[in-house]
């Protein structure tokens, strides 16, 4: 790092020699380094071309580090954070850098001229567009207003409509902060309608979200949230077991959440190196209802053995418990386990208790996974669409219950009797660089007998895979 190679053709011919010379001419390429951390420079001037409605104090605190830079490398690196900075404002649609030499009457020896070339976004952006979500393809219709007051605000309007029967309508207003944590304001108003066929309920939500994201070290997120939620749940059959029609009706959920994420991945679809922390902790009962405090963490890390063949393993586990016997946990916030997007082999809520074969959810849970990804057989399609697929080798282990953990003997217990293992092989697609389907042929190998398997071919689409 700091090196650079670059390849010098001497455009030599017999011209350039006398023609009583015997000097043979080059035929082949030289190779020069350059050590760009041994090239002393300084940022003298930093223009931004292209502003219209964004504010300069914004801008000004995106690229004060510039200013600190003390030699080319330290410029170039710290050029690209500006950009990336500058492009998380959420203002610009394009930005182009350029470095040139510093000229004038206070140019220094070694100075130079940093210049952004921005383009801002329209008053008012719309569209409609596809996306995929957790194991369906959704419809989403948006308009959108950034940049209101040239601080990088934004007002977002959102219909969505996904394949499997829900629906969502969003209003949200986000706001950046100046300062070095890249702090952000979410506020929105929603409704959603899902269903949950696997416990065959459906939920309609309606609530407010005020949220709060920085970070306090480069790559360490905090996202800080309060939802207010209005809740009805219902069954979706006359159907329906008992167990999920006792749990019918309204209910009132305002909950605090604090999310800390550490995501060391090169990518996030088929990433080959790094690791991904998260823990999720939310405390319900903060007025409404429901009570619970419920804690959550997941954890994948990425080791290449061969260029092209990765080996990823993940593990994911939650606790959940009553605060208040006057307040209760809703089926809606129970953890459910099995499915393409978790432990494959199984049916989607497939494993852990279930009445009339209704998944009723736990309270407490463990995950594993270990995969092998590689390149498709003989490479077809090498450096273009063959790029996009992935051989898949998979093991998938875990584990529900509703037990009171008293003590880490109540966790080993969990993670030692009757727990479930499926294995199995298939294809993985990059669908764009937002999500990933897998087809896959699963062979569930331990399982209860109360559990629902899924042996054979499975599909799942999604953003995070067990």
């Amino acid at each position: 790092m700091g090196t650079v190679h670059a390849k010098v053709q001497e455009n030599l011919t017999e011209a350039h020699y006398p023609t009583n010379t015997a000097r043979e001419l080059p035929d082949k390429e030289q190779m020069k380094e350059l050590d760009l951390k041994g090239v002393r420079a300084r940022v003298d001037k930093v223009h931004i071309d292209g502003l219209s409605r964004t504010k300069n104090d914004i801008i000004q605190d995106s690229i004060q580090d510039l200013f600190k830079a003390r030699d080319f490398w330290e410029v170039l690196l710290k050029a690209y954070t500006v950009r990336v900075k500058l492009d998380e404002l959420g203002c610009f649609k394009n930005i182009a850098v350029y470095i040139d030499t510093s000229k004038g009457p206070k140019a220094t020896p070694d100075g130079l001229e940093v210049t952004f070339n921005v383009k801002e976004h329209k008053r008012i952006l719309g569209g409609v567009s596809t996306h995929v979500g957790n194991n369906e393809g959704v419809l989403q219709i948006g308009v959108r207003a950034p940049n209101i007051f040239g601080r990088g605000e934004k007002v977002q309007v959102e219909y969505s409509h996904g394949s499997k029967k829900t629906s969502n309508f969003n209003v949200a207003f986000i706001k950046p902060f100046r300062g070095k944590h890249r702090t952000m304001l979410n506020t929105s108003i929603f409704q959603s309608n899902t269903e949950y066929p696997p416990s065959a309920y459906k939920l309609m939500e309606k609530g407010l979200t005020l949220g709060l994201g920085f970070y306090s070290w480069p790559l360490l997120k905090h996202t800080l949230q309060w939802e207010g939620t209005i809740r009805d749940l219902s069954v979706l059959s006359r159907n329906a077991s008992f167990d999920v029609r006792k749990e019918s009706g309204l209910s009132l959920k305002s909950s605090l959440k604090h999310i800390l994420a550490l995501d060391l991945r090169d990518e996030t679809i088929f990433p080959t190196t790094g690791s991904l922390v998260q823990l999720t902790s939310e405390y319900a009962g903060v007025g409404g209802d429901v009570g619970f405090l419920k804690n959550d963490v997941f954890v994948q890390t990425n080791y290449s053995i061969l260029p092209d063949i990765v080996l990823q393993g993940s593990l994911t586990m939650g606790y959940m418990k009553s605060i208040n016997k006057d307040l209760k946990i809703s089926l809606a916030d129970m953890y459910f386990l099995g499915g393409p997007l978790s432990v494959r082999g199984f049916q989607m809520r497939g494993i852990g208790p279930h009445s009339d074969g209704d998944a009723l959810g736990s309270n407490v849970y463990w995950a594993g996974g270990l995969h092998l990804f590689t390149p498709l057989p003989f490479r077809p399609g090498k450096g273009g669409f063959g790029d996009l697929f992935r051989t898949h080798f998979f093991v998938n282990t875990g584990n529900v219950g509703n037990i009171e953990v008293k003590s880490g003997q109540s966790i080993l217990e969990l993670m030692r009797n009757n727990v479930r293992l499926s294995y199995g092989l298939g294809i993985a697609l990059r669908l764009g660089n937002m999500a990933r389907l897998e087809i896959n042929y699963c062979f569930p190998y331990v399982h209860d007998k109360s559990d629902q398997t899924h042996p054979g071919v499975q599909f799942g689409v999604g953003v995070q895979f067990l």
